[in-house]
């Protein structure tokens, strides 16, 4: 019987692992087949879906990192990109937390109806918003802005209302019982944050900044309307503009420039994906 039970187990665990990972090649293929393409030639991309090639080349590398567009290269293009992305990151986290702990350790008249209303802004596409956004930034003289500051300054203001549910969510798992416990120590409100939930959160904040790390490195729109200088350019237009239909499209080049645009974020996520994976969890449930 205990030899029987033991290889249902087996049979079981085996199961199990052979459908993960046949689910996880799947979804891994086209990143690895991408990685393999960037050393083939444009006829083989085509004549091919194997993951390796006959004839190896570097000439898509060597091409995404020419110049392209006269004054905007693949080094400059993504120094553009972090230069607004990690100011959004941090912006992002200091205003969520402060906005996420105002919501869930404070109680204040129109509390309900204001996070009735900070809830609604997740049904809110953001093509709604791209008309009277570019209208108000354009009237503040903000577009074209060598800092990015429409890309940036709504940061500051709690605007990703997805990363302040996702706090109070996890919020709500720290007891309360800290708080007064910091409060008998002396801790005043802003100490209690700092001292106390910061920390406690903290996988739950690693989630928001991976977050929008990834999406503000992607974003395609928020560049195209803000920013019109070639020379400030950040990657995700960049690899937009290699694709010169005149002269045909080098796809080697293409999928060069794509592979080296997901670096800095595969390297951030594994770094950070113990934290990535708490913060998802926990931040799910409620305690």
């Amino acid at each position: 019987m205990q030899a029987e039970s033991k290889t249902k187990h087996v049979v079981s665990l085996f199961l199990r692992y052979f459908v993960l990972i046949l689910v996880g090649l799947v979804m891994i293929y086209p990143l690895l087949w991408m990685v393999g393409a960037t050393f083939k030639s444009n006829a083989e991309i085509f004549s091919s879906i194997g993951l390796f090639t006959k004839n190896p080349t570097l000439e898509g590398y060597k091409l995404a990192m020419s110049n392209y567009g006269g004054e905007i290269n693949v080094l400059k293009a993504m120094i553009n990109t972090f230069s607004y992305v990690i100011p959004k990151v941090v912006f992002t986290v200091i205003s969520a937390t402060i906005t996420a702990y105002g919501f869930g350790r404070f109680e204040f008249k129109g509390k309900g109806i204001l996070f009735a209303v900070l809830m609604s802004t997740l049904f809110l596409p953001q093509v709604v918003l791209n008309v009277p956004q570019f209208i108000l930034f354009s009237k503040l003289g903000w577009v074209g802005s060598k800092l990015y500051l429409p890309i940036i300054v709504p940061t500051l203001f709690a605007t990703d209302t997805y990363f302040v549910f996702m706090l109070i969510q996890f919020l709500r798992n720290v007891p309360k019982e800290l708080d007064e416990a910091a409060k008998i120590d002396g801790c005043n409100s802003m100490q209690t944050l700092i001292k106390v939930i910061v920390p406690m959160l903290s996988p739950a904040i690693t989630s928001c900044a991976l977050f929008q790390f990834m999406w503000s490195s992607n974003d395609f729109m928020g560049p195209l309307l803000y920013v019109n200088s070639p020379a400030k350019y950040p990657l995700s237009i960049f690899v937009k503009l290699s694709m010169d239909a005149d002269s045909g499209v080098s796809w080697n080049r293409i999928l060069a420039l794509s592979f080296i645009s997901i670096i800095p974020s595969l390297i951030v996520f594994f770094m950070a994906q113990d934290k990535f994976v708490d913060g998802i969890s926990a931040g799910g449930v409620k305690g």
